[in-house]
């Protein structure tokens, strides 16, 4: 039977949607199958967002039919008739049901939606009871004060304790930030609370964060059935941080106009239509995130034809018809959410897991490990907790790109990497403003301005001097974001560089190999692509940078992949790919595998490492056992170097297509530090990740793995 931990909140507004994507991401990290499991949704349809977040964000494919076992309105309607025993029961049987399936369950109690937040918690008690599973309990405590928050937690523990459950862990959630010291908090709790539960629970403290405390647009579109006049595209982007009413005259409403806001008017108030979108484009007063009309009014054609012209034109404005007063009612009882393609909210709420809940210290208590597996979703956790283990400053030369920002910004959320983005200051925290990105916790450098700027070209016109680069020419090309991001690596004022997504494969590559070079003792710069199949990650090299290397270079492409695969947490069994298993085969490619793996092994002689060897016998024991029996790596290679890049691009596609794998990199090997990049068509994960691994090589390059 699968392990399982169920999430319940004790009371409305528990922020739990965050604790959930937090601990789903956990689990993931560390189980082979994990499943999802509600015992009652709110829905009367059984359509549930929580299953829907869960599910999409992180790609489970998980049948929703058999992931809850009732509605709310069918599970008061059995207690009310007195059948609290088949409610039980039936909660019971969908959960075996489900966890027979899986290596662990994560499941997640009531929304609390409604006035009886006694009642559910008493029922999601006896639910647990039921289950005979641990308890993780959520308890929000927005605005209240340490000794509030000491009673009302003891309170909900005592309730879970009565019956006799586990608490795994108490997660004290959006507590204010200014609050007294916290950590004095949590240990008074902890120490109360080991007095109710036999087995000390672990206590954390999560502060609020006013992302996630608060609407985006197209909540409000999507809750008040909002028609949207302009800019829908930007909906998800613009979260709300208040709501501004007016009915004053222009002049005066300005005054009153802060960042964020969403600004409520009737759709006849043209004047304070244009005044706030003219502001937004204004550097004297803050961007506002919407505009929303009332009474069902619109504006004039005239002014409708006005905003159609606005080239710049990036605030959304829609219309509903409902009147002021019942709109700012509605919009008060507006409950935050988080949707899976809403990735600010997802990467705070991630980033705020990781930076107060101890992920290793719960895994303990929870998860019983007993799994060898490393599915695509494990290996990308692992990349995100090494790099967080030792944050590395990162620099992003593309600093104005949009996709770069938004990676940027959920870069700092679950503190990755320390960032640096290269550009005009102004024009890159227009473009944030625009987009609605924080840059909070990000460094901007402009090279134009930058104090370094004389030094870096002095140093490279020193390193180039045999190529005849002067002074002036080093100076002009130091002002090129990427050669000035490239030496800021050279120089140790970063420790790894990013580029590519909108620079060239050469414009990212050519800096680092005129002054970076090579690691001493390497002939070559290659690349290696991790290929994370269902159940392991296997390491491609080299797919993406030379034609036709020499057998020495394939032997360096052997070596240097190999370590790349050891940074990785890939045991390291080398397979030296040729048309031909050990002596079976003749001609000029294999002996060019033949000698690359006689040079590797003196080389390397402690690396386990064949050649040449099939596709089939390098990664099927069953090949092997028939076609190079005995050898060490021959059926459970997990590095595979090909002769050549026409062989490599083709295979490594070839695998991600008719395996369903995922491709991570290239990721660029044998310079002296790291470089990274990026493909241009590259999506803002595809950011994060290529980052995040810089970051690991940055720290492998200083001895911190």
């Amino acid at each position: 039977m699968a392990n399982t931990l169920y999430i319940s909140a004790t009371a409305e507004r528990s922020g739990k949607s965050a604790i959930t994507l937090g601990l789903m991401r956990l689990l993931i990290g560390r189980v082979g199958k994990v499943g999802f499991f509600r015992p009652i949704v709110q829905d009367s349809t059984g359509f549930d967002h929580e299953f829907q977040l869960i599910n999409e964000y992180f790609g489970l494919n998980l049948p929703q039919e058999q992931c809850y076992a009732f509605t709310l309105e069918e599970a008061r309607r059995l207690i009310n008739s007195g059948q609290s025993n088949l409610l039980m029961d039936k909660i019971l049987e969908a959960y075996n049901k489900l966890a027979s399936q899986y290596d662990f369950i994560l499941c997640q109690g009531t929304d609390f939606l409604g006035k009886h937040g006694a009642f559910e918690v008493e029922l999601n008690a006896d639910i647990a009871a039921t289950l005979g599973v641990p308890v993780l309990l959520v308890h929000p405590s927005v605005n209240n004060s340490a000794e509030e928050i000491r009673s009302a937690t003891i309170t909900a523990v005592d309730v879970f304790a009565q019956r006799g459950i586990e608490i795994a862990a108490l997660i004290v959630n959006r507590v204010d930030p200014y609050a007294a010291d916290l950590e004095e908090l949590k240990k008074d709790i902890a120490s109360q609370l080991t007095q109710k539960n036999a087995k000390d629970p672990l206590v954390y403290i999560i502060p609020e964060n006013n992302i996630l405390g608060r609407p985006s647009l197209r909540d409000v579109a999507k809750n008040l059935g909002a028609e949207v006049l302009y800019c829908e595209q930007n909906l998800i982007d613009y979260h709300i941080d208040d709501y501004l009413i007016a009915a004053m005259h222009l002049g005066n409403f300005l005054n009153f106009l802060q960042e964020g806001n969403l600004v409520v008017t009737p759709g006849d108030r043209e004047d304070i239509l244009l005044g706030s979108i003219v502001a937004s484009m204004s550097k004297a007063y803050p961007s506002v995130s919407g505009i929303l009309l009332t009474g069902g009014l619109k504006p004039s054609q005239g002014i409708m034809r006005l905003l159609d012209g606005m080239r710049n034109m990036t605030i959304p404005v829609l219309a509903v018809k409902t009147n002021t007063s019942e709109t700012i009612q509605m919009l008060k009882n507006l409950r935050d959410r988080i949707d899976p393609d809403d990735t600010r909210k997802v990467h705070t709420a991630l980033g705020n897991f990781d930076r107060y809940v101890n992920a290793d210290e719960l895994a303990v208590r929870i998860v019983d490990d007993n799994t060898a597996r490393m599915t695509p979703r494990m290996f990308e956790y692992k990349l995100m907790d090494q790099a967080r283990k030792h944050p590395m400053r990162i620099v992003l030369p593309e600093g104005e790109e949009e996709r770069i920002l938004r990676a940027a910004e959920a870069l700092y959320a679950r503190q990755t990497a320390h960032i640096i983005l290269l550009g005009d200051p102004d024009k890159i925290e227009e473009k944030a403003r625009s987009l609605s990105i924080s840059l909070q916790g990000i460094d901007i450098i402009n090279p134009a301005t930058s104090a370094k700027l004389d030094e870096y070209a002095a140093t490279y016109a020193e390193l180039r001097k045999k190529k005849g680069i002067t002074l002036e020419e080093a100076h002009d090309r130091m002002l090129d974001t990427t050669y000035f991001g490239t030496m800021m690596v050279y120089q140790d004022d970063a420790d790894g560089l990013v580029s590519g997504a909108i620079n060239t494969t050469a414009n990212t590559v050519r800096p680092a190999l005129e002054f970076i070079k090579t690691k001493p003792g390497f002939s070559i710069v290659s690349s290696t692509f991790l290929m994370c199949l269902k159940d392991r990650v296997l390491a491609f090299g080299d797919c993406a940078i030379n034609p036709d290397p020499t057998a020495e270079q394939l032997a360096d492409i052997a070596i240097t992949t190999s370590e790349t695969a050891r940074i990785f947490g890939i045991d390291s069994r080398v397979a030296m790919l040729s048309y031909s298993t050990g002596t079976s085969g003749k001609g000029e490619d294999v002996d060019k595998v033949k000698e690359a793996t006689r040079i590797a092994h003196e080389r390397a002689p402690e690396l386990l490492l064949e050649g040449p060897l099939q596709y089939d016998a390098a990664i099927d024991p069953e090949v092997a056992k028939t076609k190079m029996p005995n050898s060490p790596v021959a059926g459970k290679a997990t590095v595979f170097i090909f002769p050549d890049l026409n062989t490599g691009n083709n295979t490594y596609k070839a695998v991600q297509r008719a395996a369903d794998a995922i491709a991570i990199g290239p990721i660029l090997q044998g310079l002296r530090k790291p470089v990274n990049d990026l493909s241009r068509g590259c999506t803002v994960p595809d950011i994060i990740n290529t980052v995040a691994i810089t970051a690991i090589q940055a720290q492998a390059e200083k001895g911190l793995i």
